[in-house]
């Protein structure tokens, strides 16, 4: 998880990561084309991705064809903002059904 939370810190990765939600599927060449750097730099963000699983790649002849992998994200979302949200939802019900034992008595 720290490694997608590193490269998430990133916002040049993260404009990477939503070029990749707009259209799923491209070269590096075509990356780059979107984005205002280096061919250089958009290889070591890609590779930190990789990385961190929030990108996969495929071989198509001699295309490599990068792919947004939204799994990491939803762990994290998961993890952090889901259990936060259950508790706050589980205050929600107590407090419906207090409201509701008071409308009955």
């Amino acid at each position: 998880m720290d490694k997608v939370f590193k490269a998430l810190a990133d916002p040049g990765r993260r404009q990477l990561l939503d070029h990749l939600h707009a259209d799923n599927g491209q070269t590096l060449g075509e990356l780059c084309r979107h984005l205002d750097m280096s061919r250089q730099a958009v290889t070591k963000h890609l590779k930190l991705l990789e990385k961190a699983n929030l990108v996969a790649t495929l071989w198509r002849g001699r295309e490599k064809l990068h792919f947004l992998n939204p799994m990491p994200i939803l762990e994290i979302a998961d993890r952090w903002i889901g259990k936060y949200e259950r508790g706050r939802l589980r205050v929600l019900a107590e407090l419906k059904k207090t409201l509701e034992g008071d409308a009955d008595g």
